[in-house]
């Protein structure tokens, strides 16, 4: 085990690892740290951590200084700068008639560098829009091109759900996010309902996916017949966090739907899970 200090930087909630020497550090504490993008300002999540020697990238770079008022106010100038730099650049590619939608941009802590975000459908050739925003600024000037999920990651929003979107807020990288993973949770499957303000699967699908994953297994199919200790019936739903399941039966000629707990009914399982009890029982 190694100790780290935690930071993270704005825009992003993803932690990173810095070695504090011999700084004495407290939580919400502004830095100055050296990143492979150079000199950045961070803020300190958790002063001394722990973590496996695999979870970090070697060498551990050291936390450079605590921030200053300087540091912080070079922050807040660049931050403001921010508005001003995204409507020359919106005019630039407008002048230019590029197929390109600007998202965000980014003055470097040091102050020589500004980077642009944007998305586009296909491949953009911007050499001389960088040559137009050159002579504006005066700076280096660097084009990003990322995809909808990083558009909105950048961008933030609120989720179907009400809160702020997973990828801006909690989540510090995407994760892989399949159709099956709706599936296995017994979802619908219309897209409005499944997608997220991207347009692509909701990240938060892959959160529980494991528990439901193996849920799905062991549930009788929708529409198959089950054996129920008041008779036998048919599988109408199944609701996987109380496991019960909600059945169809035929009672002194009248139709009832009744809901049992999954292992008071009886009904034949599928391949899969006949062959997982096999390996259980010889292990």
């Amino acid at each position: 085990m190694a100790k780290v200090v935690v930071v993270k930087f704005k825009g992003s909630c993803k932690p990173y690892y810095f070695s504090a020497g011999n700084l004495a550090l407290t939580r919400g504490m502004g830095v100055v740290v050296e990143t492979a993008r150079g000199i950045e300002y961070g803020t300190v999540v958790d002063p001394e951590r722990e973590v496996e020697e695999g979870a970090i990238v070697s060498p551990l770079k050291p936390v450079v200084r605590i921030a200053t008022e300087k540091d912080v106010a070079a922050v807040e100038r660049a931050e403001a700068r921010r508005a001003d730099a995204m409507r020359i650049c919106r005019e630039k590619i407008a002048a230019r008639g590029l197929e390109m939608k600007l998202i965000s941009c980014e003055f470097t802590f040091d102050g020589s560098k500004v980077i642009f975000y944007f998305s586009s459908e296909g491949r953009v050739d911007f050499r001389d829009l960088v040559k137009d925003l050159a002579s504006a600024f005066h700076l280096r000037i660097e084009l990003r091109q990322v995809g909808v999920r990083d558009e909105t990651r950048l961008l933030g929003g609120i989720a179907p759900c009400g809160r702020e979107c997973c990828c801006a807020g909690c989540m510090p990288e995407f994760k892989k996010v399949s159709i099956k993973m709706a599936k296995n949770q017994g979802l619908s499957l219309n897209p409005g309902k499944i997608s997220g303000l991207c347009g692509r699967l909701m990240c938060c699908l892959s959160y529980e996916n494991e528990y439901y994953a193996a849920a799905f297994k062991k549930m009788p199919k929708n529409g198959s017949p089950v054996t129920t200790p008041e008779g036998k019936g048919t599988v109408v739903s199944s609701n996987m966090l109380k496991m019960e399941v909600r059945v169809r039966v035929e009672k002194d000629g009248t139709t009832v739907y009744r809901d049992f707990p999954l292992d008071s009914l009886t009904f034949k399982k599928n391949k899969q899970e006949e062959r997982e009890e096999r390996e259980e029982k010889e292990e």
